[in-house]
């Protein structure tokens, strides 16, 4: 899913972002706009870890929340 998705649900994705990364407080995923930048620095500063590293958690769980082709097809059937 692209970042402008999950800024627009971040309310929706906030949940997914806390079960992906347990050391966000509920604090710190509501000052989170759902922008990547901002989530990475969260993930930085509470796991730290470098920017590179963040990144590609981010990426990695950003992308995970695309729905499988193979399922939204067989759930046409």
């Amino acid at each position: 899913m692209n970042w402008d998705q999950i800024e627009g649900k971040w309310k929706q994705f906030s949940g997914s972002a806390q079960e992906q990364w347990g050391k966000l407080t509920s604090d710190d995923l509501a000052t989170l706009t759902g922008q990547k930048d901002q989530l990475v620095g969260k993930i930085q500063e509470r796991y730290g870890i470098a920017k590179a590293e963040a990144e590609a958690q981010a990426d990695k769980w950003s992308k995970a929340l695309q729905p499988k082709k193979h399922e939204s097809a067989a759930s046409r059937l």
